[in-house]
């Protein structure tokens, strides 16, 4: 009896398998502990945020904003804060019915990965949180085990999240064409491309704009709240 062959799981995380955006939240958060000055961030991150919805979002330009506190401060503090944002801000946004599909899909033997725009600093220990053992996320530039405050190579966002996931299955020796079932699970407008490309989209308590592209090329559309 032949095995059944892999399957491809690809999960998109803030507002789909998080109730909440996680680049958004470790901004606040630093806010919130001082790191950061309210004044001076809070207003743009509120900004960026709302650019991001309406799918306006200059990637380069948000990363210069994003990535710069990371560089102003140790790893050792890095570290401690983000034990933190992840006991009192994300683990309170992951719900059952959320670990549930992860698990579905583990437990079928898929290829699992989280594909996030959100930098890997803050999102790794998100998706080991969700026992997803592949993560493709923007990536932060290191020198001598430093950032930079910099982004390293193409940021995962948009039309960036297909070249992502090709180069990723290419290191694999898995071509995305060679799934059976290729399936994407997002929230955002801002993964249409991605969507787009795969076999099976998922809409996931979808924003306006991706509700109403579901509807019209059908895809199915799910809550996970």
């Amino acid at each position: 009896m032949n095995p059944v062959p892999m399957q491809l799981a690809l999960f998109d995380l803030d507002n789909t398998l998080l109730a909440g955006d996680s680049d958004y939240e470790w901004g606040q958060f630093l806010v919130d502990r001082g790191v950061l000055d309210r004044d001076e961030y809070e207003a743009q991150n509120n900004e960026f945020f709302e650019q991001y919805k309406a799918g306006t979002l200059d990637i380069h330009e948000y990363l210069h904003f994003a990535l710069g506190p990371l560089a102003r401060h140790t790893p050792e503090d890095l570290a401690r804060w983000h034990a933190d944002f992840m006991q009192t801000r994300i683990r309170p946004m992951i719900g059952q019915p959320a670990l549930a599909l992860v698990r579905r899909h583990l437990e079928a033997g898929d290829l699992c990965a989280v594909v996030t725009a959100t930098n890997s600093f803050v999102t790794a220990p998100i998706a080991r949180e969700f026992g997803i053992p592949h993560l493709i996320a923007t990536e932060p530039e290191q020198a001598a085990g430093l950032f930079t405050g910099r982004v390293a190579g193409t940021p995962c966002f948009k039309e960036g999240k297909i070249v992502r996931v090709r180069a990723w299955l290419e290191g694999l020796g898995r071509p995305l064409e060679g799934f059976s079932r290729s399936t994407f699970y997002s929230d955002s407008q801002n993964d249409l491309p991605l969507l787009s490309l795969v076999k099976q989209p998922v809409a996931v308590d979808p924003d306006p704009t991706l509700a109403a592209e579901a509807a019209r090329r059908g895809w199915p559309v799910i809550s996970l709240r």
